[in-house]
């Protein structure tokens, strides 16, 4: 294959990835909404989240990185495996109705925790990614800017839909990662 070939089908994973990690603050986002919350505070939350998108994953890379180099070739099979357990863990939760009802997202601590919430796993796409080897600097870019847009489309549209999207945008994103984890395996 042509190094282009490479870097699109690369682009194109990423991508797809980014937006599956988005779609659990998606669905969190439209909960929060649902409550009633100001444009500023929802700004104010994107942002951070973004940020959390971005460091998470990084965090993540290096992580992988480190274990890529311990595993060798088991990598691949641990990778999968991963990203099977996180997608199915996702599904489970939409389908559990699990809500984020006890954290104060207006709060520094409710703040904080919201946004590790929703991006813990983009830590653990982050340590498969690392073992891989992914562009670091694109794979933090998309997931923080989808991270981030997410979250602001999951808050202002829960200002008016109801709960039940929540879940299933949950579950799309989970379902997203569980492909990708059979094709690392297969």
């Amino acid at each position: 294959m042509t190094d282009a070939t490479l870097h699109a089908g690369q682009f194109a994973t990423l991508l797809i990835m980014a937006v599956a990690l988005g779609m659990d603050a998606f669905s969190l986002g439209i909960g929060i909404g649902l409550k009633g919350i100001r444009l500023r505070d929802v700004l104010r939350l994107s942002a951070i989240i973004a940020l959390f998108h971005v460091i998470m994953p990084l965090a993540g890379m290096y992580a992988g990185h480190f274990v890529s180099g311990l595993l060798g070739d088991v990598a691949t099979m641990a990778a999968g495996v991963l990203l099977l357990l996180l997608g199915g863990h996702m599904i489970y939760s939409a389908l559990r109705g699990e809500a984020v009802q006890s954290i104060d997202y207006r709060s520094s601590i409710g703040t904080f925790l919201f946004a590790f919430s929703v991006s813990i796993d983009s830590f653990s796409v982050g340590v498969t990614l690392g073992m891989f080897a992914a562009d670091i600097v694109l794979t933090v870019l998309l997931f923080g800017f989808f991270g981030g847009l997410m979250s602001v489309c999951g808050l202002l549209l829960g200002r008016r839909v109801s709960q039940n999207l929540g879940g299933y945008g949950e579950a799309l994103g989970g379902a997203i990662l569980l492909i990708f984890g059979l094709l690392f395996i297969l």
